[in-house]
C-alpha cells in the first residue's frame, strides 16, 4: 500500500493492512548506553538517522529494484559488515529482524515494510510506488555482534524509481485523525503528545500494531533525517480523544512530517501529521 496525501496539519488516511509485534515498554526503560533485550545481551541506542549509507561498520549494499510478472516491483538489498560480508545474524526488534521504509523526496509517499531474508543475507520485499522520481530507502535493524550484543543501526540510500501501479494509493477519507497536543523540543528529554479521534471527533479504541499502540516514523523536511517513536504507555482516553505520549530524543530542530500508524477496528491507519521541533532552551 502507498500513502499519498496533501500537507495538512491533521492528516486523514486509511491504509488497510495488518501486521503484529513488539512491547510498548521497550522504549520506556532505555538507559543511556543501551537497553537489555530478550535472549540476553545489550542493544545499543540507535546509531544513524537514515541519511548515510554506512554507520559504525555496517553498510546498505546491493540495492536494486526488479520488475516482477505480477507488475509489482521487488526491492532487493543486503546489509554488509565492516569486512564487506552480508550480515545474517540479527536480534528481533519490534518482532522483526529488519524494518524497511521507502519515502519519496517530497514526503507524500511512505511505505513501512518487513522484507524476507534469504540464507545468503539478501533481503527482498514486494512493493510499488505511484510516481516516478527520487526516493530514499531506509533500513532499521539490530545486528548481533560477536559478543552477543546488538548494534541498533539506521541506514539509508537514495534510489530513482520508475512509475508503478497506483491502484494501492489511498486518499484521505476522514476515518481517523491525529492532532499534535504537545510538540517536543530537541534533546534527550523531549515529549511528544498526540491525540487520535474518529471522524466525529470522538476517542477511538486503539489496537496494537507491532505490539505497540502506535508507531511514529518522521522525517526532517530539509535534511531527511528519520525519527522513529513508540508510545510510553497505553492511550489515555479523555474528552479530547485517545491521547498518546512518546519519549522523543530528536537532535535537529525544524519541520518534520510524521507518519502516525495506529490500528482501529482491525485496520491499520497511516496518518500524516506536520510537526515543528523547536530548539531546547
Amino acid at each position: 500500500m502507498i500513502l499519498r496525501s496533501s500537507r495538512a496539519t491533521t492528516g486523514l488516511v486509511l491504509v488497510a493492512s495488518a501486521l503484529a509485534g513488539c512491547s510498548p515498554a521497550d522504549d520506556a526503560g532505555v538507559a543511556a548506553a543501551g537497553h537489555s533485550h530478550a535472549g540476553g545481551g545489550m542493544v545499543s541506542m540507535p546509531v544513524g538517522d537514515g541519511t548515510r549509507v554506512s554507520e559504525v561498520g555496517y553498510s546498505l549494499g546491493g540495492l536494486q529494484v526488479r520488475e516482477r510478472p505480477s507488475g509489482i516491483g521487488e526491492v532487493r538489498f543486503r546489509i554488509d559488515d565492516h569486512d564487506g560480508e552480508p550480515v545474517t545474524d540479527y536480534v528481533e526488534e519490534l518482532t522483526k529482524e529488519l524494518h524497511l521504509y521507502v519515502v519519496n523526496d517530497d514526503l507524500t509517499v511512505f511505505r513501512h515494510l518487513h522484507p524476507t531474508r534469504a540464507e545468503d543475507g539478501t533481503w527482498t520485499a514486494p512493493f510499488d510506488v505511484p510516481d516516478a522520481g527520487g526516493y530514499r530507502v531506509l533500513t532499521e535493524f539490530v545486528a548481533r555482534d560477536e559478543g552477543g550484543n546488538g548494534d541498533h543501526v539506521v541506514l539509508g540510500r537514495r534510489l530513482a524509481l520508475p512509475p508503478g501501479d497506483p491502484g494501492d494509493t489511498v486518499a484521505g477519507d476522514g476515518v481517523v485523525g491525529v492532532t499534535v497536543l504537545q510538540a517536543p523540543t530537541t534533546g534527550p528529554n523531549g515529549l511528544l503528545r498526540l491525540v487520535v479521534r474518529d471522524a466525529e471527533g470522538q476517542p477511538v479504541d486503539l489496537g496494537t500494531y507491532l505490539g505497540a499502540y502506535s508507531h511514529v516514523t518522521g522525517f526532517h523536511e530539509e535534511t531527511g533525517a528519520m525519527v522513529h517513536l513508540h508510545p510510553l504507555d497505553a492511550p489515555d482516553i479523555t474528552e479530547d480523544g485517545s491521547e498518546l505520549s512518546f519519549h522523543a530524543d530528536i537532535a535537529q530542530p525544524g519541520d518534520y512530517r510524521l507518519f502516525v500508524q495506529v490500528r482501529v477496528d482491525g485496520f491499520l491507519h497511516t496518518v500524516p501529521v506536520e510537526l515543528t521541533v523547536a530548539p531546547s532552551a
